[in-house]
């Protein structure tokens, strides 16, 4: 994933769930309990859903 968004010149944050507590309850209060996690304005991917990306992206 971090590949496809530096090929794509996209830029990010990262958090890392693992060691940042505050990132994981983010998501647990979303619900959601599985990673990777991609936030594109509003919109949460679970897992890396290439064509979505794309299209929420406009690449």
């Amino acid at each position: 994933m971090k590949e496809f968004l530096s090929e794509k010149n996209v830029s990010y944050a990262e958090k890392n769930v693992q060691t940042d507590a505050v990132a994981r309850k983010e998501l647990m209060k979303k619900g959601i309990m599985a990673v990777p996690v991609i936030q594109i304005d509003e919109e949460m991917i679970v897992g890396f859903d290439k064509s979505k990306i794309i299209d929420l992206l406009g690449l």
